[in-house]
């Protein structure tokens, strides 16, 4: 059988016994279509099994072997082709059997009128495309309907499902779309959400083209979910609407994306004003705190001043204890992670938390063979204070407060914001009063919180946050109405074993020799008292306002400097480029950094670093031993007090 090029046009199968039948029919329709011919209907049963698409079969009735209608009934099987019968006047009872067997959808007697018999076979062609298409259209529709995670539905004007997906009957509580047919959607749904259904579908209707729209739902005690639904009017021939459309998207994990990265957003922005508010609020509360201090040693004689001035430092020192919280939320002061043994750390604030809990009871729940956490030790149990504290505001007529530790391997996105992996969980759980979910949703916000004025600052669970985040880990909370609140801290495993404890380095027998110390600082104020607490230490003190000064004054040469005490973050030349470049001039020049917080500029390693607001004994500590060559160490302002 000849290979027959691709062709646009029709194809026909011509089956004739007599040569001179198929030359005629050829001669009639090739112009028009792409014929195929066979002699028999074996040849032609062959010839459908070889031909993938063969639109009309133009069959003789009588020929040997294989009668037309036999053939047409086998031609069935294997094939979707129209079917036409050529026959004579007297072949009616074939006529019959074709139409029963061989599913014929037309005949024409011998001899055929030409114009006839061609309008035939261009009607079976046009039936046969009509049909695939259709067969193509409800093919696209089942699989659309059976693949989408959507839920799909087609109703007529009156609110019958015609057709709809399995989501969409899973939603209305059916096994399967067939129990859903003929049913108006509004009549299974509680008469709340009927109403609105029948004027969102009426009003689509109305409008004639699509209308989208995001509800929010919510079944029974579930949480409510938000789906954007699209409702498309479907119009037949003359443009009258019969039927909607109705594609339903659930979005609500999407809109909990955006409400997290939006979450995310503004707690950066925050956090960056945070920053700022504290390193100014230090450069303040140094030049506050130490001059109270050198006031305090001055001598006051009357006990109502003494009494007075320490008030005023105490008050400072909350100030500084506000501003770490503030460091800590944004992220602008560097952790010191290390592996920490988080039971030993529960045990170890034992009685620090029964000091602070009042009359709630104290109880835990500590996981043996709990993994090291790589944290800063001094933050977490600042956090764990803090939790405890607001447990303990929580319960204003008692309660319990278990704190528990657990290690957890947590998988890919089971943890919103977390990445997978081994994690030690610390979790504070009380028996108060619950939070309602509008305000479980401010609860990390810096400033937020619902105690009465002056009783919070609302920087307690955003600092916790901020100390999660920035160790690798991540806060979850868990809480409702009269059901009480957990708080879970998600700390990164540490790769390593927890070290010992190492003994603090012994002040000097004796005070280090005077030196000429040249202070560098912005601020005034900052610079007057940094000064002073240095004059009074018995150095001689030189002050400049930048580091471009600071550097003339160095490579000068004419002042023997003994000692740089510079701001880090200063206009123009920060104090990390300046102590490099002083390197550069004196190499062997020590160097002490103050900072109102860490992070916006790398500071050079080697150079120890003094938080404000600092106290005397604080920088005599951190002097002390930069003169006596001991290893620099990071020093602290001043501490909140337990």
């Amino acid at each position: 059988m000849p290979n027959l090029p691709p062709d646009s046009r029709a194809t026909l199968l011509l089956v004739d016994d007599e040569p001179e039948i198929l030359v005629a029919l050829t001669d009639l329709l090739e112009e028009e279509f792409r014929v195929l011919t066979a002699p028999s209907g074996a040849a032609g049963l062959a010839l459908l099994a070889a031909e993938a698409d063969v639109h009309v079969i133009l069959s003789d009735q009588r020929m040997p072997e294989m009668a037309g209608d036999a053939f047409l009934a086998r031609a069935r099987a294997i094939s979707r082709a129209e079917a036409l019968l050529l026959t004579g006047y007297a072949d009616l009872e074939a006529v019959i059997s074709a139409v029963n067997l061989g599913r014929i959808a037309g005949y024409a007697p011998k001899p055929w009128e030409p114009a006839a018999l061609l309008s035939m076979v261009r009607g079976a062609v046009e039936r046969y495309r009509l049909a695939r298409a259709l067969e193509t259209e409800r093919a696209l529709l089942q699989g659309l309907l059976a693949s989408s995670a959507d839920a799909l539905s087609f109703k007529d004007a009156e609110g019958r499902f015609v057709r709809l997906n399995g989501v969409k009957a899973a939603a209305l509580g059916r096994a399967a779309p067939a129990a859903c047919l003929g049913l108006d959607e509004a009549a299974l749904l509680p008469p709340e959400a009927a109403a609105p259904l029948r004027a969102a579908e009426r009003a689509a209707l109305d409008a004639g083209h699509a209308v989208e729209a995001v509800e929010q739902r919510q079944e029974g005690g579930a949480a409510p979910r938000w789906v954007r639904v699209t409702r498309i009017p479907i119009h037949d021939a003359t443009g009258a609407t019969t039927h909607l459309a109705t594609i339903e998207h659930d979005m609500t994990e999407q809109r909990a994306l955006e409400e997290r990265l939006h979450q995310a957003e503004k707690m950066q922005a925050l956090g960056t004003m945070a920053g700022g508010v504290a390193h100014d609020f230090n450069n303040l509360l140094t030049a506050i705190l130490g001059s109270l201090e050198l006031l305090s040693h001055s001598g006051l004689s009357d006990p109502r001043q003494q009494k007075l001035v320490k008030n005023a430092i105490m008050a400072a020192e909350r100030g500084s204890t506000l501003t770490q919280r503030l460091l800590s939320f944004s992220r602008k002061r560097e952790l010191q992670l290390r592996a920490t043994d988080v039971n030993q750390l529960v045990l170890d604030m034992d009685e620090l938390l029964l000091r602070s809990i009042g009359q709630a009871e104290l109880c835990r729940a500590l996981a043996p063979a709990l993994w090291p956490a790589m944290v800063d030790p001094e933050q977490l149990g600042l956090a764990l204070l803090n939790l405890c504290i607001n447990s303990r505001d929580a319960m204003p007529e008692g309660g319990r407060i278990t704190i528990a530790t657990r290690n957890a391997a947590v998988g890919e996105e089971e943890v919103p914001d977390l990445p997978a992996g081994d994690y030690v969980i610390l979790a504070v759980c009380d028996t108060g009063e619950g939070m309602p979910p509008a305000v479980m949703a401010q609860a990390f916000e810096p400033f937020f919180t619902t105690k009465e004025v002056g009783k919070g600052t609302g920087l307690g669970l955003s600092m916790v946050y901020g100390l999660t985040r920035q160790s690798g880990g991540t806060a979850a909370l868990r809480s409702a109405p009269g059901q009480g609140t957990v708080v879970e801290l998600f700390l990164p495993r540490a790769g390593q074993a927890v070290e010992p404890a190492r003994p603090g380095h012994a002040p000097p027998a004796a005070p280090p020799r005077a030196v000429t110390v040249l202070v560098v600082d912005d601020d005034a104020g900052v610079r007057g008292v940094t000064a002073t607490f240095l004059a009074d230490l018995g150095h001689r003190v030189i002050e400049v306002a930048d580091g471009e000064q600071a550097l003339r004054l160095l490579a000068g040469g004419e002042e023997e400097i003994g000692l740089l005490v510079s701001d880090v973050t200063m206009p123009g030349m920060g104090g990390a480029e300046l102590a490099a470049r002083a390197r550069e001039i004196l190499p062997a020049l020590p160097v002490l950094l103050l900072t109102g917080y860490a992070g916006v500029q790398p500071v050079p390693s080697g150079h120890p670093l003094l938080r404000k607001p600092f106290r005397l004994g604080d920088l005599a500590r951190c002097i002390t031993g930069l003169l006596a060559g001991a290893p620099p160490e990071e020093g602290g302002g001043a501490q909140p007090k337990p």
